[in-house]
C-alpha cells in the first residue's frame, strides 16, 4: 500500500505502508471459483476459534522472554523469538521472528504493548515502527504504550523469502501485463513461472507455512512473551485481515484492536481483485477530476470528463507498449507500459501524491522523459538506487498464494474475465486481470479459503473505512464490520488509503480515545 506526509515518508517520498498494501493488488491471488459460487460458500464458512488452553507442545514457545538489545536505532530495542514452523508438528523446526519496541515514555499509567502492522502482506512492521509509528503516533499513545512490531514469518527480518535477484526483478517488472498475442502471453506466463520457481527454490519448507493464520498464531506467542494478557493492535490494509484473523482465533485475548483500511475475508480473491480494481477506478476518477482543474494536467483541460482523461491515459499506455521512453536510468531501463501503469497506481494511494503524478505524467507524455513515473514504480516495488529490491513482493506473493487458491488457472480464464475487469476500470482493468494469474504457477498449493470472521466474545473492535479508498474499497470495511460480532464502524469520507494519522482530527481523536480509554466510537460514526 502513497504520500509525502512525514509519517509515511520513505526514500522515495511515498509511503511504505501504502506500497505494501498496493502489492496486494499486483501480486494478488484469488479464487478460481466463480464469484457467485465461492461467495455463497464463504457465507457458510466462518473462522473457528482455537481452544483457550495452550497445547503442551507449544508451552516452550509461550514461555519465552525476549532478550532485548540495542539495535542501532535511537530509542528502540530489538529481539528475536522462536515460533514453530508447522503448528501441526511443533517439533518439525522453528522460525525466528524479528521484534522491535520503543518503551512507553510516560507520563500516565502504562497500558502494555501496542502491536502495529502496516499491511502488505510483506510490509516490514519493524521498519514501519522504527521509521514512523514509534516516533509519529500521537504522543499520548506513545506515552502509555510500548510501541512494538514483529515482522511476520517470511517478511523482512523474519527469515525473508527471496525469489529473484535485482536483475531478475527488473525483468519481471518490465514484463508486459497486457499481452496482445500468443507470444506476449507466453512471455508473461514464463515470467510468472520463473518468479514462482525462484521462491520455491529459496524456501521450499517455509513457503508452505507463511499463511495469515500462522502469522496470527505467531502474534499470540508474541503477546505472551511481552507479558500482555490481551493483544492491543493497530493494523492497516492487509494488517486488518491479520488482526481480524487473530480476533477470530483468540477472541478472548483480543484487546483494543483498530483495523484501518479493512479487507473483507469472506470474499474469494477473484472477487477481491475485481472489487479492488473498482477501487482504483474510483481513486483515478477523483485524481482526474482534480487534475483537469490544474493548469498543467496532461490528461485534458478544464471541463474534461474523467472518462476522457482515462481514455487519454490508456492511449498513452498503448504508445509506451509500442515504444518505451527514456528515463536516464543508470541501468538503461526505459519506461514501459507495465512500469508506467504501476507508477500511476502507486500514486493513487494518497492525494498528497497527485501533484507528483501530474508532473511525472507531463514529463513522460509531453517531454519524452519517463524518469518521474519510473521513480514512482521503483518506490512501489521497493527498488533502491543500487538495483536491489526488498522482499516485499516475494513475501506478498508467498502469503497471498497460500491464503487463497489462484484466481485463474490459465490465460484462457483471464481472457474470459477481461470484460468484467475492464468494466470495473477501463484504465487499469486489463492489466490487473492479467496480474491475477501469477498464483496459477505457484509451487505450493493454497491452504486457506475465504471465510467470514465473527470473533464472538471479543471486546469492541474498531473497523475504519475510507469512502474513496483505492486499495481496500469502503464496502470491505462495511462487510468486515458486519461480520465481526463486536465491531464499531468508523468512516472517513475522503480520498486515500487508510485514515488514522492522515490529517482528520475526527478520526484521530476517536481512535485515540479508544486506545487510551477503551471507549470505542459509536457504531456508524462518520468523519471528513
Amino acid at each position: 500500500m502513497h504520500t509525502r506526509r512525514t509519517h509515511r515518508g520513505t526514500r522515495t517520498g511515498t509511503g511504505v505502508a501504502l506500497l505494501a498494501a498496493a502489492a496486494l493488488l499486483v501480486s494478488g491471488c484469488s479464487s478460481g471459483n466463480s464469484p457467485s459460487t465461492a461467495s455463497a460458500a464463504a457465507e457458510e464458512a466462518a473462522l473457528a476459534p482455537l481452544p483457550r488452553s495452550t497445547p503442551a507442545a507449544l508451552t516452550p514457545y509461550y514461555g519465552q522472554k525476549p532478550a532485548w538489545r540495542d539495535c542501532g536505532v535511537p530509542g528502540f530495542q530489538c529481539a528475536t523469538l522462536k515460533v514453530p514452523l508447522d503448528y501441526a508438528e511443533p517439533a518439525a523446526g522453528d522460525v525466528r521472528l524479528a521484534l522491535t519496541r520503543k518503551k512507553a515514555t510516560g507520563p500516565g499509567k502504562r497500558l502494555g504493548s501496542l502491536l502495529v502492522n502496516p499491511g502488505g502482506p510483506g510490509g516490514s512492521a519493524t521498519g514501519y515502527v522504527q521509521a514512523y509509528a514509534g516516533i509519529g503516533y500521537p504522543a499520548d499513545v506513545r506515552a502509555r504504550y510500548d510501541m512494538v512490531a514483529v515482522d511476520p514469518r517470511g517478511v523482512a527480518r523474519s527469515e525473508p523469502v527471496e525469489c529473484l535477484d535485482g536483475a531478475g526483478m527488473d525483468g519481471f517488472t518490465r514484463t508486459d501485463i497486457t499481452p496482445d498475442d500468443a507470444k506476449e502471453t507466453r512471455a508473461l506466463v514464463a515470467s510468472y513461472k520463473k518468479f514462482a520457481e525462484g521462491c520455491g527454490a529459496d524456501a521450499p519448507k517455509l513457503l508452505r507455512h507463511v499463511s495469515t493464520v500462522e502469522a496470527a498464531r505467531d502474534m499470540d506467542i508474541v503477546r505472551a512473551a511481552l507479558g500482555d494478557e490481551k493483544l492491543n493492535y493497530v493494523g492497516a490494509s492487509y494488517g486488518t485481515f491479520l488482526g481480524a484473523t487473530y480476533a477470530g482465533l483468540f477472541p478472548d485475548r483480543a484487546g483494543r484492536l483498530v483495523l484501518d483500511g479493512a479487507m473483507d475475508p469472506s470474499l474469494p480473491a477473484r472477487r477481491l481483485n475485481l472489487e479492488q480494481t473498482e477501487g482504483f477506478d474510483t481513486a483515478f476518477t477523483a485524481f482526474a477530476e482534480d487534475c483537469v482543474r490544474q493548469s498543467d494536467c496532461p490528461l485534458g483541460g478544464r471541463g474534461t470528463a474523467p472518462e476522457q482523461a482515462g481514455k487519454n491515459l490508456k492511449a498513452f499506455f498503448g504508445k509506451l507498449d509500442a515504444r518505451p521512453v527514456p528515463t536516464g536510468d543508470a541501468d538503461g531501463r526505459r519506461l514501459t507500459e507495465s512500469l508506467a501503469t504501476i507508477g500511476v497506481i502507486a500514486a493513487m494511494y494518497d492525494e498528497g501524491a497527485w501533484q507528483q503524478l501530474r508532473e511525472a505524467l507531463t514529463a513522460a507524455m509531453k517531454e519524452n522523459d519517463g524518469a518521474g513515473l519510473l521513480f514512482l514504480s521503483d518506490s512501489y516495488y521497493e527498488r533502491d538506487a543500487n538495483g536491489d529490491y526488498s522482499n516485499l513482493m516475494f513475501a506478498n506473493a508467498a502469503v497471498n498464494c497460500l491464503d487463497l487458491p489462484p484466481a485463474f488457472d490459465s490465460p484462457d480464464e483471464v481472457r474470459k474475465a477481461l470484460p468484467a475487469f475492464e468494466k470495473a476500470s477501463p484504465v487499469f482493468g486489463e492489466g490487473l486481470a492479467w496480474a491475477s494469474l501469477n498464483c496459477a504457477y505457484w509451487p505450493v498449493r493454497a491452504t486457506g479459503e475465504a471465510r467470514r470472521i465473527e470473533a464472538k466474545g471479543a471486546a469492541p473492535i474498531v473497523v475504519v473505512g475510507t469512502t474513496r479508498d483505492p486499495a481496500t474499497p469502503y464496502r470491505w470495511a462495511e462487510a468486515l464490520a458486519g461480520q465481526l460480532s463486536s465491531a464499531r464502524l468508523l468512516t472517513y469520507e475522503g480520498d486515500g488509503h487508510t485514515a488514522y494519522g492522515r490529517g482528520s482530527a475526527c478520526i484521530d481523536s476517536a481512535i485515540n480515545a479508544y486506545l487510551l480509554d477503551g471507549t470505542p466510537p459509536k457504531d456508524g460514526k462518520r468523519c471528513s
